[in-house]
């Protein structure tokens, strides 16, 4: 683990990772546990988070893990209720909980348009909402972060679904940093590049050729560690970075500059043969 930061940097403060059971969301959840955080963190699977929570408690820290579906208002109520009874006053928000999937956009059911942009945009207004509420009630400052993505500004083919509601979560950003800015509540966002996660990587990237060329796009010819995202994340949580509202990170090894939208290279193969490998990515 990197030492760089003070191992209290996050002391006092009670964060909570949406999709923290799994993926980035872990690695940052298991990160702020580690700097003196206490961690809440859900998700609609009880598994991971149990299994995230473990962890955490194994190295010393304090989490907590309740189920929860972000595209519920009612449930993401009731989240913010129990983990503040829980463990106090939530001071830090992360939204992380994502869906995404590679389709030809023609073939995209309206439910599975929703699922995406119901997850990524409306599930993080309804944490952020929610968290926003409180502080301005309490008059106690706050810290959002969210987890955006590069081609949030560039586009990209075969992920509409998921360019636009993550395009929305930038507007977000954007927008309250402004209208909250005043009321000591900040927000900002991160867009990754490619970052492999268990999961999501294998839903994404149909290959090991495909894999290579995505690789080869990024100037520094690697992909992105879990962890390395995670201390940015960490940063962006704390007073180290008080002066910084509504800004978008790009942190993707210079790909976005170099290439654009991540699964434009698939519009160079016949869309017959795109569409056939996409239907191979389909769970069973």
């Amino acid at each position: 683990m990197d030492d760089s930061f003070a191992s209290d940097l996050l002391a006092d403060h009670h964060v909570v990772v949406t999709g923290g059971g799994t993926g980035l969301g872990r690695a940052m959840a298991l990160r702020f546990a580690d700097l003196g955080a206490a961690v809440t963190i859900n998700g609609r699977r009880p598994d991971p988070l149990a299994e995230t929570v473990a962890n955490i408690e194994e190295a010393g820290g304090t989490a907590e893990g309740i189920p929860c579906n972000v595209r519920d208002p009612e449930a993401v109520q009731a989240f913010f209720e129990e983990a503040e009874e829980r463990q106090g006053p939530v001071t830090r928000l992360v939204n992380n909980a994502a869906a995404n999937f590679l389709a030809a956009t023609e073939d995209i059911s309206p439910n599975g348009f929703d699922a995406i942009v119901e997850t990524n945009m409306y599930g993080s207004f309804y944490c952020t909402q929610a968290c926003g509420r409180r502080w301005l009630e309490r008059e106690t400052e706050g810290v959002v972060l969210s987890i955006a993505t590069t081609y949030a500004e560039t586009g990209s083919a075969y992920v509409v679904p998921s360019a636009m509601s993550k395009a929305g979560i930038v507007a977000m950003t954007r927008s309250l940093a402004a209208e909250w800015g005043s009321e000591d509540v900040r927000l900002n966002a991160i867009a990754p590049g490619p970052f492999p996660t268990e999961g999501a990587w294998d839903r994404l990237v149909p290959g090991d050729d495909l894999e290579e060329q995505m690789r080869e796009r990024i100037p520094v010819r690697r992909f992105g560690e879990p962890e390395e995202l995670a201390d940015l994340a960490s940063f962006l949580l704390s007073d180290l970075s008080s002066f910084m509202n509504g800004e978008v990170v790009t942190f993707d090894g210079g790909e976005a500059l170099a290439a654009g939208g991540q699964f434009n290279t698939f519009t160079r193969m016949p869309r017959k043969q795109v569409k056939a490998m996409l239907e191979q990515l389909r769970p069973d």
